[in-house]
């Protein structure tokens, strides 16, 4: 099943393993077992550490025959990880990674992350609905499994969704990943840690036997908030400077992270997002910079020391503060959307296409990315209707001709979105005004992918500093905003382009700023 090239890259990643690691399935007579045993064989062959065996123990709430399984156990006890169906396509790496993990070998988070994670009140059982075709779901898989070996009360299970379509229909699921407890959705899509763990804190409550005990994460010269370009080109040039310097971010390496493939960052032919973010973190890795991932930024007080609070009660104080935080997905804003977010309402065409296959469908946006999903979903689903508030599609011409030429394609322009209706499992229709006759009307569907754009990430600032109507933070050439001290850079900002490499030479232009004025003050 694995061929020879991953077999040998096993072997020398496992070489880490000093305990044993052993990978217990349930028997079943499914017609997938045997290709299941076969991958855990081949793992269990990789190391002396890691080991496979039947279990003893039938499944409590489904019979081992029907659907192919197993849980991870460390030097004999179950820690928490299980998985059902064969995780593999994206999810093989989240089944390398809970091996790793299990005997404490990989990326975890700061001991302030994993106090929160241990400060949840037990027990926790949770059950995350996976695609393996989904780019997004082994982030959120891995998470989860990360937290269990860190809580002693916590269970996490990876169920495959094309093993259970029946369950699925049964949730309501429309959408991957999906985070289930007691047969409710608690979370769906693209997510990352910080987002989790304070769904999971306001979900299951925080016990007061535990807590965070050094809310205090320092002083230094220059803090940065954002972990993407701009926000690495600025740390790296700020520590060149000598000055003492922190990264503020939720996800090292930000919407880059998602990106696959990028051609136009000057004197690299070709890359792809995790391979860029990667070296950037190589980079900012041989500089004294100290990185604090998976923090949100609350507020941001002006004072003689700039006061930065974040979410969970920590804080850090900086002469000098550089937002580099980009900007995320907008959403329509109108009724209906957040409640059917994963039950019909989705974001990301590749991951949730697939559940609409011979369905009818809305994309909202004409512009490129609206248009582009339009035509990927065409490939896919039975009907495809294209919502655009202007009287014409803002995409390249070469796209509309593409998605003019498709026979299951319809285009409906000066529509003005106003509700999206469900049944209270799922999404059946779209409301929508027709700006030219003023009519209101109504188009049944089963889903509906929101694509319109960008909107900055400045909430946590925007009080404190000039913006504008959208958000973008107000700078001069030199990356100042409207407060002494405050500065910013890339997509955040008023700067035109959005571009890596702009994001990158303006990350600088602000840290060099930054330090110009240290200097002179």
């Amino acid at each position: 099943m694995l061929d020879n090239n991953i077999i040998e890259q096993l072997k020398s990643v496992f070489l880490k393993l000093t305990n044993t690691v052993e990978l217990v399935y349930e028997e079943s007579d499914h017609a997938d077992q045997k290709k299941l045993l076969e991958m855990l064989e081949e793992i269990a062959a990789t190391s002396e550490y890691i080991q496979m065996r039947p279990s003893t123990i039938m499944s409590p709430k489904m019979s081992p025959a029907d659907i192919p399984q197993f849980h991870l156990e460390y030097q004999g006890i179950a820690n928490g990880i299980s998985f059902k169906g064969i995780p593999s396509g994206h999810e093989f790496t989240s089944l390398v990674l809970a091996i790793l993990n299990s005997d404490g070998h990989g990326k975890f988070p700061d001991d302030k992350i994993i106090e929160r994670i241990k400060k949840l009140k037990g027990p926790i059982h949770l059950r995350t609905f996976i695609s393996l075709t989904c780019d997004n779901c082994p982030e959120v898989v891995q998470i989860l499994n990360q937290m269990a070996i860190i809580h002693s009360d916590f269970n996490h299970q990876m169920i495959d969704g094309a093993y259970v379509q029946e369950e699925i229909k049964e949730l309501g699921i429309q959408g991957v990943p999906s985070v289930i407890h007691d047969s409710k959705l608690i979370y769906s899509g693209k997510l990352n840690l910080i987002d989790l763990l304070i769904t999971l804190e306001v979900t299951f409550g925080m016990s007061e036997s535990t807590g965070i005990t050094h809310a205090d994460l320092g002083q230094f010269d220059v803090v940065v908030i954002g972990g993407g370009p701009a926000g690495s080109s600025a740390a790296i040039y700020s520590a060149r400077k000598g000055l003492k310097t922190a990264i503020l971010a939720e996800k090292m390496g930000g919407q880059v992270q998602d990106t696959k493939g990028i051609e136009n960052l000057i004197g690299v032919k070709y890359t792809e997002g995790p391979k860029l973010v990667a070296q950037l973190n190589q980079h900012i890795a041989e500089y004294p910079i100290t990185v604090f991932e998976h923090r949100r930024v609350s507020a941001v007080l002006e004072e003689p020391i700039k006061r930065i609070e974040l979410v969970g009660g920590e804080f850090i104080t900086a002469k000098a503060i550089i937002v580099t935080t980009g900007a995320k997905w907008k959403e329509l804003g109108i009724p209906g959307e957040k409640e059917y977010i994963g039950r019909g309402v989705a974001f990301c065409p590749h991951c949730d296409g697939p559940y609409y296959k011979g369905k009818k469908i809305a994309v909202v946006g004409g512009g490129n990315s609206g248009v582009e999903a339009a035509i990927d979903l065409a490939g896919i689903v039975k009907e495809v209707v294209l919502f655009e508030f202007m009287d014409q599609l803002k995409a390249d011409k070469v796209l509309v001709d593409k998605l003019k030429s498709l026979p299951n394609v319809s285009i409906l322009t000066d529509a003005r979105t106003s509700q999206i209706i469900g049944d209270g499992q799922k999404v059946i229709s779209l409301e929508y005004e027709n700006r030219k006759t003023k009519k209101m009307e109504k188009v049944d569907l089963d889903g509906i992918f929101v694509q319109i754009g960008l909107l900055p990430n400045s909430g946590f600032i925007k009080n404190l500093v000039e913006t504008t109507k959208f958000g973008e933070i107000v700078i001069d050439p030199k990356g100042r905003t409207t407060v002494k001290g405050i500065y910013a850079a890339g997509d955040v900002t008023t700067i035109p382009f959005k571009q890596i490499v702009i994001a990158m030479g303006e990350g600088a232009k602000a840290a060099l700023t930054a330090f110009e004025d240290q200097m002179l003050s």
